[in-house]
């Protein structure tokens, strides 16, 4: 079976990322500075089945939206990488999610054509550590993703109240449907085009 992993390194004058995507396993591995994120990230990794290792040195003297911006560009397009040409893949997936009182509802499609809806709303305080982490990112970290992954990618809160519940859930319900959509059922692109 080809091993199928993607990276990406990407430098600019506001960060630099490296990021290593394993769509079928390892070890998990993030280091972006702000703990709230990097939590994200493992339950991406860990429910996803990846095996992902992403570091990134940002401008967070100004703002986490560069640093979560672009590490979700970078993993975006290791994603992309790792896939190659979608032969054998599932494809679809979908998953609700639950986390305590909060309930995500995901659907996705490796389609090769980008798109994101996201229809999530937050109490509106942000996740308190250091540094504070602003819940809004969220959405620009799945666009990113979803645009350099090329793929549709639909995103909706059913029910919430804790921010970080809402947001952990999101992630989860991403990670399980990555997982289902990546497996590997037959040995042809999952298209009437012949190419996704």
């Amino acid at each position: 079976m080809t091993t199928r992993t993607g990276s990406c390194q990407r430098n600019t004058s506001e960060t630099a990322v490296e990021v290593e995507v394993h769509l079928d396993g390892g070890p998990v591995v993030a280091s972006t500075g702000i703990p709230f994120f990097d939590h994200m990230l493992d339950q991406l990794g860990r429910h996803g089945g990846l095996g992902l290792s992403v570091e990134c040195r940002g401008d967070l003297e100004i703002d986490a939206h560069h640093t979560v911006e672009d590490v979700g560009i970078a993993l975006g397009t290791a994603f992309a990488e790792a896939l190659g040409d979608k032969a054998g893949v599932r494809r679809f997936a979908s998953n609700r999610v639950p986390l305590d009182e909060a309930l995500i509802d995901v659907s996705l499609d490796l389609s090769g054509r980008p798109f994101l809806h996201y229809e999530v709303a937050f109490p509106g305080q942000k996740i308190l550590g250091d540094p504070p982490f602003d819940p809004q990112l969220i959405e620009e970290f799945w666009r990113a993703f979803s645009v350099s992954a090329a793929l549709t990618l639909h995103i909706e809160s059913i029910r919430g109240v804790n921010t970080h519940h809402i947001i952990e859930a999101g992630f989860k319900a991403v990670a399980r449907s990555l997982r289902d959509a990546v497996a590997v059922e037959g040995d042809t692109v999952p298209s009437t085009k012949g190419s996704l």
